[in-house]
């Protein structure tokens, strides 16, 4: 009868044994794998914030030698009025960056969920990363929106004149100072995070793959560009040329 007892309450120890090993197991592993899910997550955002980074900078270095360029045959006009004909087509491309769209779409999300918040789980980051979306706005606001409303209201495909009114000097300063506070933010943001540069390139390769180019959005950005800038102007305007 003793031993009987003493097998049954070895049975009963060892189920319970058995019981709470898998209960830890179970809620173990779950964590294990509750964690690596959140790392992934983490990773990914990171590396979709840091790239969003690198398309505004590809934007805005483009725009910033766009406006180089028109700085340099401005002062060259402003100083041979004569050249003004021969060096317009180069204004072209600086009326063109005016059009120039930064995708929100990253940002929205990042602004607008709070679970991104705990998902990165590092607030200096968040900081960094809300200061770069400022930074770029007041880019895009000194940068492409002043330099639309100038050219809007002094049309520069029409005269000298008008072409003078526009302090090309002054929009690539501005952009060039946008430019190094941006890649400032974002050299910070890729150490503060450790993100590898390679695994960078990786992702963004991934994200240029899926991304949808659609040709028709590009017609449409350019008929808004030649509809601006009235693309054929009457080059015998008597504004345009003046002599020295």
């Amino acid at each position: 009868m003793k031993e009987k007892h003493l097998s049954d309450a070895k049975r009963f120890l060892l189920t319970l044994l058995a019981t709470t090993f898998s209960i830890i197991l179970t809620f173990g592993t779950s964590a294990i794998l509750d964690k690596r899910h959140k790392e992934i997550a983490k990773k990914e955002m990171v590396m979709m914030i840091i790239y969003d980074f690198d398309k505004t900078l590809e934007q805005a270095q483009y725009a910033d030698s766009v406006l180089q360029q028109a700085s340099v045959s401005e002062m060259e006009i402003a100083r041979h009025p004569e050249y003004y004909d021969s060096l317009r087509p180069q204004f072209l491309s600086a009326v063109g960056i005016t059009q120039t769209e930064f995708s929100e779409t990253t940002e929205n999300i990042f602004s607008s969920n709070i679970e991104t918040f705990n998902t990165l789980g590092n607030v200096n980051f968040v900081h960094e990363v809300s200061a770069f979306y400022h930074h770029r706005r007041v880019y895009k606001q000194l940068v492409f929106d002043e330099l639309l409303t100038q050219v809007q209201n002094a049309p520069i495909m029409f005269s000298v004149e008008n072409l003078l009114e526009v302090s090309f000097p002054m929009y690539s300063l501005y952009s060039w100072q946008g430019l190094v506070v941006m890649r400032a933010v974002r050299n910070r943001c890729v150490q503060m995070m450790n993100v590898n540069e390679k695994e960078l390139e990786k992702f963004s390769q991934r994200r240029v793959e899926t991304e949808d180019y659609s040709e028709e959005d590009e017609l449409i950005r350019l008929q808004r560009l030649e509809k601006m800038i009235e693309f054929g102007t009457n080059t015998s305007n008597p504004k345009t040329t003046r002599k020295p």
